[in-house]
């Protein structure tokens, strides 16, 4: 692995760009092999390398409807009226029919394989009766003197009237799926009609989670006096997972500095993860943990002007010793569950679908549905749900919560985040702002 770059803290705070785009760099170096997986267990993974067709899409001319196959010069109108055809066999999907002779028809159902001879298909419903006769479920071969009547608006079938061709969709030789296209359920299902029953693609980034604090306990445990469950695992564990990463350790770590540092020594000589992240215990009070054990081992700690989520870190966590020298990335997030799930948003997912090909969530534009007072000198990130568009097609947007750090049950009911600009004047309902969509 090459080894990432970390960039010192300036004096001052840094903007939320300065240290999105540190982080960003934090994970430069960082290289996923390539693995093998069975297409079944693909989805959401991302590929390692192209995928070349070895076969056209659809791998023969088929019909794109229940009708008749037929030529369509046998269909010109004729002072006669309507066109009454003979039939031939049936032909169901999956069968090789015979060649269509001039001046017969042939029903076909839709995906089945067009007749040599035949360049069109007429609809069921475009025959007198619209339906196939009782025969055609029973037995394929027609009983004798079966003939298709069909009406007036089939005269006008062309050649390749709902005949889908083969290669249409995809030609053989052709590039089908690019390196780092995350396999959605569409490119699942285009690697599977190409006859792919494994799939190379990039392992999973290895995580590390450390929620700190000797308040905190684990979910369905008792609370004690003072104490609070662990929401921070979970808000991260859940984006990781979304993100494609493994979670491959996550530990509660009470406030005590070497503890912190043996337990992050030994996790990653046992496991070798691209990154780890901690929540909590980089603060200014007494008790920082993350400060007080890693500070001088290559994380740097500083503020960020954005509210909630202030305080961050970053940066290469030398441990050494064991088969594991080289330093690892390391995020530190603050601990208030609402300040986590903000840093997580706005730092850490979309580092992960730049750099790994994790889900975005692009940014746009929403019109406040009321006044809103700032913060000056921070970019205040508020949660949000939006309503119908106004007059003008934009979106409005509604602040739910208050701008507390603390507030996560009023935080699941946003379906976005909303980007204040930094002031301390107020914003008139209509004044357009930027937000980032939610789960």
């Amino acid at each position: 692995m090459t080894t990432p770059r970390a960039d010192p803290w300036p004096h001052a705070a840094r903007t939320v760009e300065q240290h999105a785009a540190a982080v960003l760099a934090l994970l430069d170096g960082l290289t996923l092999d390539p693995v093998t997986v069975p297409l079944a267990e693909a989805g959401g993974r991302v590929l390692a390398q192209d995928v070349v067709a070895g076969l056209e899409l659809p791998p023969f001319d088929n019909a794109q409807m229940d009708g008749y196959a037929v030529r369509a010069a046998d269909l010109a109108r004729t002072p006669g009226g309507p066109v009454a055809l003979p039939l031939t066999a049936a032909v169901p999907a999956g069968a090789v029919p015979a060649l269509l002779p001039p001046g017969t028809a042939a029903a076909i159902m839709t995906g089945a394989m067009i007749p040599a001879g035949a360049d069109a298909v007429v609809p069921v419903e475009e025959t007198d009766p619209a339906r196939f006769p009782d025969w055609v479920g029973d037995a394929l071969e027609p009983p004798s003197g079966a003939h298709v009547q069909f009406v007036d608006d089939a005269a006008s079938t062309t050649t390749g009237r709902f005949v889908r061709p083969a290669g249409s969709d995809l030609a053989r030789g052709a590039t089908a799926l690019t390196a780092g296209t995350r396999l959605t359920p569409a490119a699942v299902g285009v690697l599977a009609a190409l006859g792919s029953a494994d799939v190379v693609v990039r392992r999973r980034l290895r995580v590390l989670l450390y929620s700190t604090g000797s308040e905190v306990v684990a979910p369905g445990l008792p609370l004690g006096a003072g104490q609070i469950h662990d929401a921070n695992t979970a808000i991260l564990r859940a984006t990781l997972t979304a993100c494609g990463a493994e979670v491959v350790t996550a530990r509660l770590v009470a406030d005590e500095p070497a503890a912190l540092l043996a337990a992050v020594a030994s996790d990653v000589r046992e496991t070798a993860p691209d990154l780890l992240i901690s929540s909590g215990g980089i603060s200014r009070g007494a008790f920082e943990v993350v400060k007080q054990a890693l500070g001088r081992r290559g994380v740097v700690f500083g503020p960020v002007a954005m509210q909630p989520g202030g305080p961050q870190g970053a940066g290469l966590l030398a441990v050494g010793g064991g088969d594991r020298s080289a330093p690892v990335p390391f995020l530190a997030f603050p601990g208030n569950p609402v300040s986590t799930l903000v840093s997580v948003e706005m730092f850490l997912r979309p580092a992960l679908a730049t750099r790994f090909g994790a889900p975005a969530r692009p940014r746009f534009r929403a019109v406040l549905a009321e006044p809103v007072t700032p913060l000056a000198g921070k970019q205040q990130i508020r949660r949000g749900v939006l309503d119908a568009s106004g007059d003008d097609g934009e979106p409005t947007v509604r602040l739910v919560g208050g701008p507390s750090s603390h507030l996560l049950h009023a935080a699941a009911t946003a379906d976005v985040l909303v980007h204040l600009p930094m002031t301390a004047d107020t914003l008139p309902a209509g004044t357009p702002v930027t937000v980032t969509p939610l789960d």
